[in-house]
């Protein structure tokens, strides 16, 4: 994690947590899960409290992603070829993304922040196709508490060797994430499938 990243934390706090986050979820390159982690291992050195820095980093990952939800919205996926190299956002990447969203539908919205490189497209696509915003912010909302909460424990949970323990996690959770997606495109593929049938 760059030191300057670091240098925030220490200090501002929770709103350097807030204001990173924010832009991370959005879409800049910050390290999002490298942050959460160490935030939870400051909370086990007691540099910071757990109930502001847990409503920092869910406050502040609500905001970016509302804030791409918003751009797809009114932008549409058109977006991406006006703005997509700030973003780090490629037609490809995003057509790979909205094949997903079609088989996994607003679940991808609550797990896709576990992924790495797709949070930042979800809510765009998400957006775009004009989900009902409660219905994204149900889904997407839930999977902001959820993924800080993971990473914050995470780094409560191993402490000072956490960059190596992260490293570790981030192979497991990309396999467990894979067979998920994959055997929610399944069954809704099956349940697809057995509607037609019935009919």
């Amino acid at each position: 994690m760059p030191e300057s990243i670091l240098h925030w934390i220490a200090a501002y706090g929770p709103a350097a947590l807030f204001v990173l986050l924010f832009l991370g979820v959005f879409g800049l390159p910050v390290p999002d899960e490298t942050l959460l982690t160490f935030t939870g291992v400051l909370v086990r050195q007691g540099h910071l409290h757990f109930a502001t820095a847990y409503a920092a980093a869910v406050c502040g990952s609500m905001g970016g992603i509302t804030l791409s939800y918003a751009i797809g919205r009114v932008f549409g996926v058109g977006v991406v070829d006006r703005f997509g190299k700030w973003l780090h956002i490629t037609r490809a990447d995003l057509a790979r993304v909205e094949g997903w969203f079609e088989r996994s539908g607003r679940w991808l919205l609550t797990f896709g922040y576990f992924i790495p490189g797709v949070r930042h497209f979800t809510a765009i696509v998400a957006g775009s196709s004009r989900l009902p915003p409660p219905v994204f912010a149900r889904f997407a909302y839930t999977g902001a508490a959820l993924w800080a909460l993971t990473f914050m424990t995470f780094g409560w949970y191993v402490g000072p060797a956490w960059e190596a323990a992260l490293e570790r996690a981030h192979r497991h959770i990309l396999a467990a994430i894979i067979v998920v997606v994959v055997l929610a495109g399944g069954y809704a593929l099956l349940h697809r499938w057995w509607l037609r049938r019935r009919h």
